[in-house]
């Protein structure tokens, strides 16, 4: 699989990662015996960045992690995330970034994925009540004491990125971004590229609406967070449809899987850019995976851009509470 560089101070992965929270929680029911192999199968295609984060689970997705890696940790470039804080019992805490907890967490993180040093360490999500130079500061200690090697940001805003870096280089921003949310376009992308940030998109396949798996809510599994999300819900769920039935079509046309031509357009959008899908099952990974040889044409890339305009997608991506956690 072809390589790309995250950043300008060294970090290298795979052009496609694998996003590994849906096998804790989430997503319905997980498979550990079935997850592992789909992480074994990942390395064994190429794919070399793994993402996971201490709050899924919350904690079971970094301990499963670890145990899959454990006796080929030199194959991967392992990322995970600290911030949105929660209990034993699962409950949300809130958002913290206060940099004593910086450092509890990602020690804690060490001792679950059973590693010395993590690839690249992510804060989740701004804590608006701690500066970003005090949390970006305390991160910056951990690269200096090795247990961290590269700094990456989520769902930050232009701004908090600007402050972030000259306090020390970020190498990754990661942000949503798929054909059904393109928000990132109008400031964030212009702002990494302009500092020399790295790219990562999560749910590059709009949290799997846009591979045509899901003709009804009641497709969605018991459980499932999307059962509650903005997106899968009442006339939102009808609307987009239709564009998922687009991008099908579209797929069809080139006899390709409608997740291909849905990753191959993230690809496309840049070689600072790589998408993260995440999947517990093997059949999906390979399916996935096959993506990065997809060519899109400039005709094709123009064509989606008119079956998909930016904000095509109707509901927000979170719920309102979530919304206001992004972009701070």
């Amino acid at each position: 699989m072809e390589r790309r560089r995250l950043g300008t101070q060294g970090l290298v992965v795979s052009a496609m990662g694998l996003g590994c929270m849906g096998m804790s929680e989430f997503y319905g029911p997980g498979d550990e015996a079935e997850s592992i192999a789909t992480i074994h199968r990942a390395l064994d295609l190429g794919v070399s960045l793994l993402d996971t984060a201490d709050m899924y689970g919350p904690f079971k997705n970094e301990e499963l992690v670890g145990r899959a890696i454990r006796d080929r940790r030199d194959r991967v470039v392992l990322a995970t995330k600290f911030g949105n804080q929660r209990g034993e019992d699962g409950s949300f805490l809130g958002v913290n970034g206060r940099p004593e907890y910086v450092r509890r967490a990602c020690e804690a993180s060490l001792r679950r994925l059973g590693v010395a040093a993590i690839d690249l360490y992510y804060q989740h999500r701004v804590d608006p009540a701690v500066p970003i130079e005090e949390t970006v500061g305390e991160m910056a200690r951990l690269v200096a004491e090795g247990k961290v090697r590269y700094l990456g940001l989520s769902e930050a805003g232009a701004a908090t990125i600007r402050r972030a870096h000259a306090v020390h280089p970020i190498s990754a921003l990661q942000t949503e971004y798929s054909l059904w949310s393109r928000d990132v376009e109008d400031e964030i992308l212009p702002a990494v590229r302009a500092l020399g940030i790295g790219f990562v998109a999560y749910s590059p396949l709009g949290r799997g609406f846009l591979t045509g798996r899901f003709r009804r809510p009641e497709d969605i599994p018991d459980g499932d967070y999307r059962r509650n999300s903005p997106r899968f819900q009442g006339e939102n769920f009808a609307a987009n449809l239709r564009l998922a039935d687009a991008v099908r079509e579209m797929a069809a046309a080139k006899g390709i899987e409608p997740s291909q031509l849905a990753l191959a357009w993230v690809l496309a959008r840049g070689p600072d850019v790589v998408p993260i899908p995440g999947t517990k099952r093997l059949r999906y990974l390979e399916e996935n995976v096959r993506a990065a040889s997809v060519a899109l044409s400039a005709a094709d890339l123009t064509r989606l851009d008119r079956l998909l305009p930016k904000g095509a997608a109707a509901g927000e991506r979170y719920d309102a509470a979530r919304m206001r956690m992004l972009n701070l």
